[in-house]
């Protein structure tokens, strides 16, 4: 129906999504970074850095970073742009964004924390010269309209970066949805005390478009030279888009 949204493998009206999400992520946002760990064995922090590398950040940049959670990409842009530039962390959740506030604190670096919706973002047109997302675009209820606002406040030359789940190479499958749907689940209720938030997590990750398809989204939202990277057989992948 054109009023419904998944959420993960349910079928949700689009107006509700939000609530929910937001429900997902207040439960979790005290063991997200364990919970990252643990579920990556660590490699979600070379994934974040790989997409820190492909930014191509220079002192004096302005970036945003889009549903940043607690704050892992912020805290690593921040110190490549240096005093003279700046990083806002932005988040619809304020359990999460709280903790990264937190994090850039006592980190000693002044980086604005925003509490915004990332389909319509409160910042003028063409500010930043970079925007990034990671991990937050799948659950965002209008994927397209997210994408418009990224590209908006994008100044002309300026690089959207979605790191995000993605599709696994064919090889991976089975030992992945195996990991996905029983490992994971068990691992976030034995963690977090909270397995039905880690089993969304996983059918979320299969609802999203595949690589081929958020490329695709990305040159409707008008952005271009739109490339993507797989990282660890395609269980992530990083895309990247300009602003022309």
């Amino acid at each position: 129906m054109a009023d419904q949204t998944d959420f993960g493998f349910s079928k949700v009206n689009k107006q509700d999504k939000a609530a929910r999400v937001a429900g997902v992520f207040d439960s979790v946002a005290s063991r997200y970074d364990l919970m990252n760990d643990l579920m990556s064995v660590g490699l979600h922090r070379i994934w974040k850095h790989v997409a820190v590398f492909f930014a191509d950040l220079r002192e004096g940049m302005e970036v945003l970073d889009v549903a940043g959670g607690t704050a892992d990409l912020a805290l690593a842009m921040a110190k490549r742009v240096g005093a003279q530039g700046q990083v806002v962390l932005s988040d619809i959740n304020g359990a999460m964004l709280c903790r990264g506030r937190d994090r850039l604190i006592d980190a000693g670096l002044k980086a604005p924390a925003v509490q915004c919706d990332a389909e319509a973002l409160p910042f003028c047109d063409h500010r930043f010269d970079r925007v990034t997302v990671a991990f937050g675009l799948r659950n965002m209820t209008h994927k397209d309209k997210a994408l418009a606002e990224m590209r908006r406040v994008l100044r002309p030359g300026g690089k959207l970066l979605v790191l995000e789940f993605s599709k696994v190479n064919p090889s991976l499958e089975k030992l992945y949805d195996l990991y996905s749907f029983h490992v994971l689940p068990r691992l976030g209720q034995l963690v977090a005390g909270d397995e039905a938030s880690y089993r969304y997590l996983a059918e979320s990750i299969r609802m999203h478009p595949d690589q081929e398809s958020l490329a695709a989204m990305m040159r409707e939202a008008g952005l271009e030279a739109v490339r993507y990277t797989n990282l660890t057989g395609g269980v992530v992948a990083l895309h990247e888009g300009i602003k022309p």
